[in-house]
């Protein structure tokens, strides 16, 4: 069982930036992924950044170019900074891990019952 403890939401005006923590209590292995999901009112859960196979990077179309994952291993612990915010950043973000790797749909590897460990979530809340 791996526990996920998100950490740095908050409220921001647009333009500015926020850091997410996620901190994992055990190692996640290299065949594994680990990432960030964000859910805003009345949308379905969507994935934003996930850290795949042998530490490879893929960011959704919604928010590449303005935020960066990046793995620490020593920690534990991945960061989500989050550059550039809009209004329709806002959401609850949500760290997600699996020991058994993330398979690819519609060339995303954002299915959601890949993901077996989720944290409890931190809001994020942009205004205009």
């Amino acid at each position: 069982q791996v526990q996920l403890v998100e950490s740095g939401g908050g409220s921001v005006q647009a333009g500015g930036s926020l850091t997410l923590s996620c901190a994992a209590s055990a190692y996640i292995s290299l065949s594994g992924c680990m990432g960030w999901f964000r859910q805003g009112p009345g949308k379905e859960r969507e994935g934003i950044a996930t850290v795949y196979t042998d530490r490879n990077i893929y960011y959704s179309d919604s928010v590449r170019g303005r935020f960066t994952i990046s793995p620490d291993a020593a920690k534990r612990t991945i960061y989500l900074q989050m550059n550039s915010l809009k209004p329709e950043d806002t959401a609850m973000y949500y760290c997600a891990a699996s020991q058994d790797g993330c398979t690819w749909r519609n060339g995303a590897p954002f299915i959601v019952g890949d993901y077996r460990y989720w944290g409890q979530g931190t809001q994020v809340t942009v205004s205009a």
